[in-house]
């Protein structure tokens, strides 16, 4: 770090406006306990300024009157937390002149597309399941024969419309939840996809590939806990209702995997976050078929910073302490930036 790169401005989502990823669509304690251990450790970090920013209303004006030498994009939820202005923070630093962590406004386009990003993946021959896209204006007088399968939309985040009730057996259960996921989430397409029963793996990367790119340990997601009869899913329910067992009884432990079926991982991790565009830091989440071949699930290229998610888990299994996986991810965008002249 030098004093070109030393005033920092960290930018999350708005603290006080609903949000549709949050319990009862808004910030609670379990929100804010996570947010004040990101401001303590960046706060901690040495050589370096930190101003954040909770509240979306005139944050440009701010930031124009500050001009910060970086900012940190963990603004998640999308500006004013509307999910499909996720891109809009970045495109607007970038028509500023202001550098940032994080992905480009075309790879989170790209990557909020589901079914865009398993096209990709299939195209470079990564594995993906199959699946069937579902117009939201589409008659739902002919499914196609998926079963088992996960439903979800084809465009969201934070597993909204993903709830335990996503994986389905037969048409019945197929329709029932196409058609609760219509009247929740209006206008949205879905998508129907073969359900893969197998261990689900989390691969997190930081780094950029012209200036070093680390992946980290794998994360397995132990639902072994989990009450019989539920889905092992990580579901809307593992993300925002603190009192179910999806909740209280999903886990993070450091994946167990032969030594060619990690290196496959890695290379198609790396593949993928360099054709997607992907920046500074990003996470890919497997399954495994039926078959045992892993398979790509979802591509987040900014995925949950906090210190209970998967990316700080896995810097966990590095020996990476939270504070200093949030000082590699801005050092990485330091880097990059340097890099690029």
């Amino acid at each position: 770090m030098t004093d070109q790169f030393s005033r920092i401005a960290v930018i999350t989502g708005d603290h006080s406006l609903p949000d549709p990823t949050k319990r009862d669509g808004r910030y609670h304690e379990e929100d804010m306990v996570t947010h004040t251990a990101m401001v303590e450790a960046f706060g901690s970090l040495t050589g370096y300024k930190f101003r954040v920013h909770t509240e979306h209303a005139g944050l440009f004006e701010r930031l124009a009157a500050e001009r910060p030498d970086m900012i940190v994009n963990f603004c998640d939820t999308g500006l004013f937390n509307v999910p499909t202005q996720e891109l809009h923070l970045p495109a607007r630093l970038e028509l500023m002149g202001i550098p940032y962590v994080g992905a480009p406004p075309a790879a989170m386009v790209i990557c909020y597309d589901k079914a865009i990003v398993r096209l990709t993946a299939q195209s470079l021959g990564v594995p993906v399941p199959r699946e069937a896209y579902i117009p939201a204006d589409m008659p739902l007088d002919t499914l196609p024969d998926l079963y088992p399968a996960l439903i979800k939309p084809n465009t969201a985040d934070g597993s909204v419309g993903i709830t335990k009730d996503a994986v389905v057996h037969d048409r019945r259960e197929a329709l029932d939840y196409l058609e609760w996921l219509r009247a929740t989430l209006p206008g949205r397409d879905a998508l129907m996809q073969e359900y893969l029963p197998g261990a689900e793996y989390g691969v997190g990367l930081i780094g950029n590939p012209e200036t070093g790119l680390r992946v980290l340990p794998p994360l397995e997601v132990d639902y072994s806990r989990l009450p019989s009869g539920l889905n092992p899913i990580l579901s809307f329910e593992s993300k925002a209702i603190p009192d179910s067992p999806y909740w209280t009884e999903i886990k993070f432990k450091r994946a167990t995997l032969a030594a060619d079926v990690e290196s496959q991982l890695e290379s198609w991790t790396r593949i993928l976050f360099r054709r997607l565009g992907l920046r500074d830091y990003g996470r890919f989440d497997f399954r495994v078929a039926a078959d045992g071949e892993p398979k790509l699930m979802e591509v987040n290229p900014n995925p949950a910073w906090a210190n209970d998610g998967k990316l700080a888990f896995m810097a966990g299994f590095a020996g990476i302490e939270y504070r200093d996986m949030l000082r590699l991810i801005l050092e990485a965008a330091i880097a990059r930036e340097k890099h690029a002249g």
